[in-house]
């Protein structure tokens, strides 16, 4: 009978591969050990007689299973390994709480810190707020002065490049305004006789307190109280373009060539292009209430409740300066020539400033807060109109002294010349009214009444149309029946 060790009779280690001795049966070796002892010794190991590899039988075994390691069959050793592993459990708990905590430490230092220039910015926030507030409240006491210095927040004035531009547009312009006839193909006092609003616009913003035409006129610029600005296609009758101001209410809107700009309630002017934010400039201490673009197209104008117009030069994206006045400012336009600057206030005053050097050039009367007003192209003349006022005042700039009034018989919102100079248009919540100066006859007339609403008009192209915007935000368009082409 073969009998097979579970260990072999050399090495001492588990056997995988076992053969015995076919002359000797009964003795099994690992087939490793005894070939490596044959080679060596040419002898059986335990009978001492000639051995060879050719004596040697393998026999085939099933898979042994390795028993568990000595360190592992008894209590006391598997105690011994739980209590290791307990230890280094311990010890990588210990080494995680240290972790937290230094983390901790680390978080509370950070937030600390954050709170501290979190208050640090809100005090310095509110002592700029309290000093713009202080600012605007100083008021220049005396009578009305004709010329003199007004006060400039800033101290460095315009940069000798914007001086140069504003005295190359005023020579340019002046030079053929007073000899410019009127256009070709414009619009007649019996055409604008058949004006008859041909299209009015759904709402489009509520809240709307004034609208812009581009130079095509076929798009319109306007805001709302929600702080969204749209441009309106005209023969999209859609807004195709939308853009946000941010916090607080859209004041005001105008083109700037294809850019578009817009003053908000929070003192904000910001610039679009093409939809995209290329500017924003902070520079009133409270709600910027009108906007104003120079001839030359590199200076806008924007005017605030803070008492101060600012120039903005639009070629460096940056402000050319702020100007301290002694009123509120409501209205704002440029001289067509580009060198006077006119700023109507809470005060009933119209305050007229040189551009280059920010001196006060004349001041104005008027019967109540200025709601409208609007420079002539002949140069000489300045339309203008107090709030809840049925009057409007023409002033002769020469003379310093009313030229005309116009009584419309209804309160009054907006006043607009036409670039011939012939026809105002005089809008409010009652209606709309063209007055019509003949150079001829030296004697006004009305060609156009209508009880077409309007807060804010623009003249089309070729003064062709009128555009009325009303209290709700529609916008109306006024033309002859022939353009309507009925």
């Amino acid at each position: 009978m073969i009998t097979l060790l579970t260990r072999s009779s050399l090495g001492g280690s588990s056997a995988t591969s076992c053969s015995f001795a076919k002359k000797w049966i009964g003795n099994v070796f690992e087939r490793r050990l005894i070939e490596a002892y044959i080679a060596e010794n040419g002898r059986d190991p335990v009978t001492d007689e000639d051995l060879s590899t050719d004596d040697l039988i393998e026999l085939k075994t099933s898979r042994i299973v390795q028993p568990r390691p000595p360190t592992l069959t008894s209590i006391p050793s598997l105690l011994s390994v739980f209590q290791k592993e307990w230890d280094a459990l311990a010890l990588e708990t210990h080494a995680l709480r240290q972790q937290l905590i230094q983390t901790r430490q680390e978080l509370g230092t950070a937030l600390y810190q954050h709170d501290a220039a979190a208050r640090v910015i809100a005090r310095l926030s509110l002592e700029r707020d309290e000093a713009r507030k202080a600012l605007s409240r100083v008021s220049v006491h005396g009578g009305p002065a004709v010329t003199g210095e007004a006060m400039q927040v800033d101290s460095t004035g315009l940069s000798r490049d914007l001086v140069a531009k504003i005295g190359a547009t005023q020579e340019q312009l002046s030079k053929t305004r007073r000899k410019r006839g009127v256009p070709d193909g414009w619009v007649t006092s019996d055409a604008l006789n058949s004006f008859t609003p041909i299209e009015k616009s759904k709402v489009l913003y509520d809240g709307s307190r004034s609208f812009a035409m581009n130079t095509r006129g076929d798009c319109a610029l306007l805001g709302g109280k929600d702080g969204r600005v749209g441009i309106y296609s005209m023969s999209e009758k859609a807004i195709v373009l939308e853009m946000n101001v941010g916090h607080g209410s859209v004041t005001d809107a105008l083109w700037i060539g294809d850019r578009v700009a817009a003053s908000t309630s929070t003192g904000h002017v910001r610039i679009w292009e093409n939809g995209t934010e290329v500017a924003d400039f902070l520079g009133h201490a409270g709600e910027v209430t009108a906007l104003a673009l120079h001839p030359s197209g590199d200076i806008l104008a924007s005017v605030g409740v803070d008492k101060s117009y600012i120039f903005y030069d639009l070629t460096t994206r940056s402000i050319a300066v702020q100007v301290l006045t002694d009123s509120a400012l409501t209205t704002a336009g440029f001289h067509p020539d580009g060198h006077l600057f006119a700023a109507g206030g809470v005060d009933s005053q119209i305050k007229v400033y040189d551009v280059k050097s920010a001196t006060n050039a004349a001041n104005f009367d008027s019967t109540g807060p200025i709601a409208g007003m609007s420079f002539s192209e002949n140069g000489t003349w300045l339309a203008t109109a107090a709030n809840g006022s049925t009057i409007v005042s023409i002033w002769d700039l020469r003379k310093a002294a009313v030229l005309h009034r116009i009584d419309i018989s209804s309160p009054i919102s907006v006043v607009q010349w036409e670039y011939s100079g012939q026809f105002l248009a005089i809008g409010g919540p009652g209606g709309l009214v063209v007055q019509q100066y003949s150079k001829t006859s030296k004697a006004w007339s009305e060609p156009l009444r209508i009880a077409v609403p309007a807060v804010a008009l623009q003249w089309g192209t070729s003064a062709g149309a009128l555009f009325c915007l009303d209290t709700e935000g529609c916008l109306t368009t006024l033309t002859t029946k022939a353009i309507n082409g009925v």
